[in-house]
């Protein structure tokens, strides 16, 4: 058994950050998947280090991303500090693929036969503490009269259990479409990435919990935004999708009449 004081050690780092968090921008990011690392307690869940560079073990250049707009919204961002392999912070304790034994087409030996005392170890230190952040800064924009704006931030891989995908960019949603539909509205006039609507996976596939727990409940405009990895594998790559992302959030925001950061810095500015 794992307990909750053994579970992560000083040297492995924070369980999240929260970074800019006097942001003035209204738009509040969250990356779920940010991180690759595992604690050293668990001896690297028994994976080989070529599983934990791959998509199963995180969202390579998500965190990227989000720290690039993180800057150039000057928006608060909330980041992971460990492998989704570990807890997977996009999904409720109850979900079979929170701590799952088998990702893709990888078998996880650290996570087969768990206890009841090591998932609850991992949900008291990993999940609850990242999504309580998540909470903290929305209730104090809120309680500031502030609309905040959330917006989750992920990759994913081309190919997945042999099936190519062609939607580069993935607009998803789950009840509240409002931010979604004008983000898909105006994206021909901005990007010429293949731009679709809950893809490559949807609310039904039990990707949209960040979503449903931290901006229905509150009636805030929200989407998860999900970015084909192959297209922001270089640096450059990641600045360039930046900037784009950025200017779809900034349009469909002022299409909608939400308050927003009037001049934000370009992206491009964190070459």
């Amino acid at each position: 058994m794992q307990s909750t004081q053994t579970l992560i050690n000083a040297s492995d780092g924070p369980a999240l950050q929260t970074i800019n968090a006097d942001g003035t921008s209204n738009i509040v990011l969250v990356c779920e998947h940010a991180s690759n690392r595992i604690p050293s307690a668990l001896d690297a869940l028994g994976l080989s280090e070529d599983v934990l560079q791959s998509h199963a073990a995180w969202d390579p250049g998500a965190e990227a991303i989000a720290l690039l707009l993180s800057k150039s919204l000057d928006a608060v961002l909330v980041t992971a500090g460990f492998s989704r392999l570990v807890y997977d912070l996009n999904r409720p304790p109850e979900h079979p693929d929170a701590m799952r034994a088998v990702s893709e087409v990888y078998q996880i030996p650290g996570n087969s036969n768990l206890s009841r005392q090591d998932q609850q170890a991992r949900t008291e230190r990993l999940y609850l503490p990242f999504h309580d952040a998540v909470d903290v800064v929305l209730d104090k924009y809120q309680a500031e009269g502030r609309m905040p704006v959330l917006v989750t931030i992920h990759t994913f891989t081309p190919v997945y259990l042999g099936n190519k995908r062609e939607v580069e960019l993935g607009i998803l949603h789950d009840a509240d479409a409002r931010l979604a539909d004008e983000l898909l509205r105006v994206a021909p006039g901005i990007t010429e990435f293949t731009t679709l609507r809950n893809a490559p996976y949807g609310p039904e596939d039990g990707v949209a919990h960040s979503l449903e727990i931290h901006a229905l409940p509150r009636g805030i405009l929200n989407v998860m935004l999900e970015i084909r990895n192959d297209l922001v594998a270089t640096a450059e790559q990641q600045i360039e999708v930046a900037q784009i992302i950025e200017t779809l959030l900034l349009s469909a925001l002022s299409e909608l009449s939400h308050p927003s950061i009037q001049h934000p810095v370009s992206a491009g500015a964190q070459a």
